[in-house]
């Protein structure tokens, strides 16, 4: 298809597109801008969906008159359509915008692992809020209300937040049409439903919603629906997604507030009592200014967790650990051995199992250690850095160039991606997958290149790349060349908020969160080595409780071993069903569903973010 910016004509390439959402594609130009390209009714990601492809046509027909009517008086912070793009005969496709590089989501701040690994501050967080209230005012006082408000429309960048998917806005005679289940005022959908659904417009009352949604699980790691409710009375049960129309909080009774959330009593009384009447009393008006500039957050000394209070809520003697064995249960097949491993007053950035070794790096006083406490480099916690650990080597990613620390010697090599397993390292250069060979690099296989991830295991690999209207999965094996990109995995639909895979020799789990028509979908695939599709599962975001965290689990034979609040579970696919085998209760001591685990001979060990337990089950 030909498209045209300022009676242009511009190539759409597939190696450009540099993101993907559930209504358009979105390319580099090349010059500072970027083109969001909306999809047709014909475009892959809606093949097989005639309701979507049904919205998909109403959408373009309503940006005919909507785009070229959308307001210019709206604050900086808004990234506005600039120029529209067109076909031939002048219809309406997009629109190019300016070109944020180097931001992350909103959704990333509600994230514990990003933030603690990052070393991001409560203080920078409130920070974050009081420039995004000032914005959200300024929108509202044009008669413009941002509808769809959530937090992957908002990207920050150092100390600012931008608001993107403009178009999506409310004025004049353009409803906003779309919503996110997340953030959707209540008071605003059908009470009798399963799930939300948008029954009254949005308003500027609704945009606040949005933003205390976004502020508490910001602040706690919970949003205000969180957590498992678990109702005294069967007759009470409702699905997870009905909760925020029942208006049953993470304040209620009978609701397990999550383990790896920040205790609320860190927060102010003032602020507590906003939350409480905005989620539970339905109260409705602009979040107070003063709540944000009240907020000064103090470090307890002692435990080092960040609160509102003038003393610390929560804190408790710390009690030193030293190596030591821990027996629970009462009958013999229950019990499990705990061995403390290690801990840090500053982060574990890394861990793994390789030749029945267990090495980590982490971060401790401005030094980046290996486990044997070998400074490896000086500096501060930085998220354009990434790590990787190839036995007693340490991969230092950045910017497309990695670099192999061993024993005080450094290689580099150009990498756009690289993973290791315990004998090779892999890696993504000029379009290619290369892994180590005899005399260098060997090639494995050729894939789209700046568009593909891919993981490693012992035996083989996992990969996939997704651009605009393509989509292709891949696997390869871990000492032999060749791709096989025959698979035919679930496809990805909507927009990709996290994505992982695990492995054993046998079978790998891919792991994948999208945001899907308002809702967030948790998918898991099983596929072997040459690519057959075992078995697949979804649910809603909080409908199944073990494939929350999808960076948690691991495998070993046809098992797959995940953290939950509750102990940790052993998961199997039996006559194509993906289940739970069997349960570890006597565990839920040691670990909770933000850690991950590590699956060896010497038992399961639990990566929390300042320490490490080894579990032994009996």
């Amino acid at each position: 298809m030909d498209i045209y910016l300022n009676q242009k004509r511009i190539k759409v390439n597939p190696k450009n597109a540099i993101g993907k959402g559930g209504e358009a594609d979105i390319y580099d130009l090349k010059n500072g801008k970027v083109l969001k390209l909306f999809k047709t009714a014909d475009h892959p990601d809606y093949q097989l969906l005639p309701q979507e492809q049904l919205a998909a046509q109403a959408r373009l027909s309503i940006h005919q008159q909507k785009l070229p009517a959308f307001p210019q008086n709206l604050p900086s912070r808004v990234i506005k359509p600039e120029a529209l793009a067109t076909d031939k005969q002048g219809m309406i496709l997009g629109y190019a915008m300016p070109f944020l590089q180097n931001t992350v989501t909103l959704l990333k701040y509600s994230d514990r692992n990003y933030r603690q690994t990052n070393a991001i501050s409560q203080q920078v967080v409130t920070n974050l809020f009081r420039d995004l209230h000032e914005t959200v005012l300024k929108i509202h006082q044009v008669n413009v209300t941002i509808g769809d408000f959530n937090d992957l429309n908002l990207l920050v960048s150092q100390n600012q937040v931008n608001l993107i998917d403009a178009d999506s806005f409310q004025f004049e005679q353009f409803p906003c049409q779309v919503f996110t289940a997340r953030f959707v005022d209540p008071i605003l959908c059908d009470r009798n439903a399963n799930q939300p659904i948008l029954t009254s417009p949005h308003n500027p009352d609704s945009d606040w919603y949005a933003f205390t949604v976004m502020l508490m699980q910001s602040l706690l790691y919970v949003d205000p629906y969180g957590g498992v409710y678990k109702p005294k009375s069967p007759a009470a049960i409702i699905p997870h997604s009905a909760r925020p129309l029942q208006r049953i909080t993470i304040f209620h009774p009978d609701v397990r507030y999550p383990k790896p959330a920040i205790p609320y009593k860190i927060l102010s009384d003032d602020l507590l009592q906003h939350f409480h009447n905005c989620f539970e009393k339905d109260w409705r008006s602009t979040f107070p200014l003063s709540l944000l500039e009240s907020m000064h957050w103090t470090k307890c000394n002692q435990c080092g967790i960040e609160h509102l209070r003038t003393t610390c809520p929560i804190c408790t003697p710390l009690i030193a650990i030293v190596p030591s064995t821990t027996a629970r249960g009462t009958g013999d097949e229950s019990k499990c051995k705990v061995l403390h491993i290690f801990q840090t007053e500053g982060v574990i950035l890394q861990v793994a199992l390789q030749n029945n070794s267990l090495n980590y790096l982490y971060h401790a006083n401005h030094e980046f250690k290996r486990e044997d406490n070998v400074v490896l480099l000086s500096g501060e916690l930085n998220a354009n850095i990434q790590f990787a650990i190839f036995g007693k080597s340490t991969i230092i990613t950045k910017q497309s160039k990695a670099l192999t620390l061993t024993q005080g010697q450094t290689q580099a090599i150009a990498a756009e991606l690289i993973r290791a397993n315990s004998f090779s390292r892999y890696w993504i250069d000029n379009g290619q997958l290369l892994r180590d060979g005899k005399l260098g690099a060997e090639y494995i296989g050729d894939i789209l290149e700046g568009q593909t991830q891919f993981w490693i295991g012992e035996t083989f690999g996992f990969g996939f790349y997704r651009a605009g209207s393509l989509s292709v999965a891949f696997t390869f094996d871990a000492i032999r060349s060749g791709i096989c990109d025959r698979l035919n995995p679930p496809p990805i639909q909507g927009e990709l908020i996290d994505v992982n895979c695990v492995f054993s020799n046998e079978i790998c789990w891919f792991f994948t969160i999208t945001q899907e028509q308002g809702n967030i979908m948790h998918r898991v695939s099983v596929l072997r080595p040459n690519g057959e599709l075992v078995a697949t599962l979804v649910g809603q975001k909080g409908d199944i409780t073990w494939l929350t965290n999808i960076h948690g689990g691991s495998a070993i034979a046809n098992w797959l071993f995940v953290p939950t609040d509750e102990g940790i579970a052993r998961v199997e696919v039996r006559n194509g069903q993906i289940m739970i085998n069997k349960t570890f209760p006597e565990t839920e001591p040691y670990v909770d569903s933000g850690c991950s685990l590590i699956v060896g001979s010497q038992g399961i060990y639990a990566i929390h973010t300042r320490k490490i337990l080894q579990i032994q089950l009996s």
